[in-house]
């Protein structure tokens, strides 16, 4: 297993709560992670972003991992309503994305 000192790494026992919610004035869900040594707040297209990484690698038969990276968008390759920042998935990543978790977390 890699160590690095500027990775941390949390379980589940680890987060206090998750609150989430509509900001006032505002059109999207923010959430809130309280951990029991800090607190992050995500966007909702973060949010998003892992819940497809989730999908696409959790719930198909035979992938075994993927990497989305950022993407500064052209006006004419986003879709109405999305941002131009997007967190978009590197193709032929998975092999790549298996190797550097498992350097972290280690062999089972």
């Amino acid at each position: 297993m890699t160590k690095r000192e500027d990775l941390k790494i949390y379980r589940n026992e680890d987060v206090l709560e998750i609150i989430a919610a509509i900001p006032s004035g505002h059109y999207h869900t923010r959430f809130l992670i309280r951990f029991k040594d800090q607190e992050i707040l995500l966007q909702e297209a973060t949010i998003a972003a892992l819940v497809r990484a989730y999908a696409l690698v959790s719930l198909h038969p035979l992938r075994r991992g993927l990497i989305l990276r950022n993407k500064l968008l052209e006006k004419h390759e986003k879709k109405i309503g999305f941002a131009y920042n997007q967190l978009i998935e590197i193709p032929g990543s998975e092999e790549e994305a298996v190797n550097i978790i498992s350097s972290i977390v280690g062999d089972k």
